[in-house]
């Protein structure tokens, strides 16, 4: 009786969400996406190694913003873009009012092993393990650190799983829209990124519930990983997932409004959101002796056709680093080329010899014995001798 009667709770709350919602009327002619920067405030979400969920997942999440406001057909509207305490009832909330046409929460995993890592994306539905139900739990306690959570949720309890059954999908062809979507945003870290994938999964999340439009969950991947946790600290990780992300909501946008999507248009988004390529840089920094206390300041220059630019190879690997790795022993301005099934990861860049030699020295210094000095020029390369 008990169990009957928490799936009849469920459901009353959910009409209770269909019944308070506001709806407003978008731009006919733009795209309304509503990006959920998950946690906020007191709710730091997953803290591992330094490593603090909250912040991640508002970096990332405005990053996206700002690659979908390049777009003149996406109006893009946010949950947060400070660290506040948005209350978990109050997110799909925004999207509902403003009848968006998408709904987009990112956050970061985490499990007491430090070795599972990867990307997972999340739509709405009945849970099929018990890992994925801890996901569930996990995401939907927010709920008991809000004050009137009783009221606002009438008796839902986050932590039983009677309860989450209850929850299920409104219109199913949201369903569907949510896993297209999940799909190429996977797709993209995996083929683009060389990020391990979890998949897409199916999981009763209240936010992704309570909106009533298509939506999903994404888990940028583990802060309990060291490895992975610096990736998606730093500045360069976060740009990457973002533009991944901002990438697969374009084409979703572009089936969504039955748009031809051809080759040619899909050449133009990837061109638009593609990684630029390190070797391909028109502009390079060049050491500048003429700065005070000795210091090798660096000055941008044009490289001109022909010219030879250097690299320091430090070594080479069948597995994708992440770039602040402590593989590279503090040394900074770390790239990479792609070829044959490896990864040749670079110290430094420069036209000029002299100054290459020197950080050839210092990559020795740091450890690299086998390292040695890489001429680029007209799309090859080739070591110095």
């Amino acid at each position: 009786m008990r169990f009957l009667n928490s799936i009849k709770t469920c459901f009353t709350v959910l009409f209770f969400f269909s019944m308070l919602n506001v709806f407003g009327q978008s731009d006919a002619n733009k795209f309304s996406i509503v990006l959920d920067a998950g946690h906020g405030g007191k709710d730091p979400g997953n803290s591992y190694h330094g490593y603090v969920e909250k912040d991640i997942a508002l970096k990332t999440t405005l990053k996206v913003g700002k690659f979908l406001e390049r777009e003149k057909d996406f109006a893009v509207t946010y949950t947060r873009k400070t660290d506040e305490f948005i209350e978990l009832v109050n997110r799909p909330k925004i999207a509902n009012k403003i009848d968006a046409n998408l709904f987009v929460s990112i956050h970061c995993n985490s499990v007491k092993n430090f070795e599972p890592a990867g990307t997972e994306t999340f739509v709405m539905g009945l849970s099929r393990t018990d890992m994925n139900l801890e996901v569930a739990k996990k995401e939907n306690s927010v709920i008991l650190l809000e004050d009137n959570y009783k009221k606002n949720y009438q008796g839902f309890d986050p932590s039983k799983p009677e309860n989450l059954i209850g929850l299920q999908i409104i219109q199913e062809e949201n369903l569907y829209s949510s896993i297209s979507l999940a799909t190429t945003i996977q797709d993209n870290f995996t083929n683009r990124l060389n990020r391990k994938t979890r998949g897409v999964k199916q999981q009763p999340l209240w936010v992704l519930d309570a909106a009533k439009m298509p939506g999903v969950l994404i888990e940028l991947g583990f802060l309990s990983n060291k490895e992975e946790g610096e990736y998606l600290n730093s500045d360069e990780g976060q740009t990457e997932m973002a533009r991944q992300i901002a990438n697969a909501i374009i084409h979703y946008k572009k089936m969504y409004f039955n748009e031809t999507l051809t080759e040619e248009d899909i050449k133009d988004i990837d061109k638009k959101y593609a990684e630029q390529k390190e070797i391909a840089d028109s502009v390079i920094t060049k050491p500048d002796d003429s700065s005070p206390k000795g210091e090798q300041a660096k000055q941008t220059v044009k490289a001109e056709p022909g010219q030879v630019l250097y690299k320091i190879q430090l070594f080479a690997s069948s597995k994708r680093k992440d770039l602040h790795s402590s593989d590279f022993k503090g040394l900074k301005d770390i790239s990479f080329t792609f070829e044959n099934n490896l990864y040749r990861y670079y110290y430094g860049k420069s036209y000029d010899l002299e100054y290459t030699r020197k950080m050839y020295s210092e990559a020795k210094n740091h450890g690299f014995k086998d390292a040695f000095i890489v001429m680029f020029a007209d799309g090859k390369a080739s070591a110095l001798k």
